[in-house]
């Protein structure tokens, strides 16, 4: 791996980690955490060289500030993703492993082998940790670990993007079930005119582990969503040269058709 993204992802994954671990043992005001953020953002972006050309319709462009400013919001909107997501036992691992090795069998196949070790590095620490995290759990991972995980996915997606830019269309579809479900729940959270920095229980994976009663069977959903659905549409993206943005809508729509189904920033009273 280039020095410059272990740089990257040592600054700005101890600042994450170090914000977020102070604000599990006490409190840090929102607007401090959001700062923390954004510094963490710019300074991965400054020593990744920015955001990469992207693949639309086509066509491969290089959007320039506009681009950069995209993904400092970017890196941003997932990590704090990863945070609201991380909500019951398990989830939150099993994404980060499932993504890591879907990744990886996708360079792996593409002959990108040097883009392999950091997905599976994280995949392998996560594991571990997976053991004592999986329902019912033991140990849990608080916003030290969540934050930290979103912004080393984002980072890592980025960085691969800059080999291929095809790859950040499959990094995008593998974390599909985060993306959406955060996502579309913080839109109607903001059109109802919630205070969204405010605590809440309304994302979809919520509202079923309510309805099924334990954490388990979400989680294990989560899992065969992200082995039987979305890897496949990433393969095609990554090594069958179907077009990033179809197979994005492909894999987001029937995400969306269950975060409407669960309720997805709903009143937490619809369960």
């Amino acid at each position: 791996m280039p020095r410059a993204n272990i740089w990257a992802l040592w600054g700005g994954g101890a600042l994450i980690a170090v914000v977020g671990f102070l604000d599990d043992h006490g409190h840090i005001a929102a607007r401090w955490r959001l700062l923390a953020h954004f510094s963490s953002a710019v300074w991965c972006l400054a020593w990744l060289g920015g955001f990469p050309p992207i693949q639309l319709v086509g066509g491969t462009f290089d959007l320039s500030w506009v681009g950069h400013a995209f993904a400092v919001l970017y890196l941003v909107w997932v990590l704090n993703l990863y945070n609201f997501m991380d909500g019951i036992d398990g989830i939150a691992s099993i994404q980060a492993v499932t993504v890591c090795l879907g990744a990886c069998v996708i360079y792996w196949a593409a002959g990108d082998a040097s883009l392999i070790w950091g997905p599976l590095l994280l995949a392998m620490a996560v594991l571990g940790f997976l053991y004592w995290n999986f329902p019912p759990a033991r140990i849990f991972m608080g916003d030290a670990g969540s934050g930290f995980l979103g912004l080393v996915l984002g980072i890592f997606s980025l960085q691969a993007a800059w080999v291929s830019p095809k790859y950040f269309w499959v990094w995008l579809i593998l974390l599909g079930v985060f993306i959406m479900d955060a996502t579309f729940t913080l839109m109607r959270r903001l059109l109802r005119g919630d205070k969204i920095y405010e605590a809440h229980r309304s994302h979809a994976y919520q509202f079923a582990s309510r309805k099924y009663g334990r954490h388990l069977p979400v989680t294990l959903a989560v899992l065969a969503i992200n082995v039987l659905w979305l890897l496949p549409i990433s393969v095609c993206v990554g090594l069958l040269e179907l077009d990033g943005m179809i197979g994005a809508v492909l894999a987001y729509v029937p995400l969306l058709v269950l975060a409407v189904k669960f309720h997805a920033g709903e009143l937490e009273k619809a369960s």
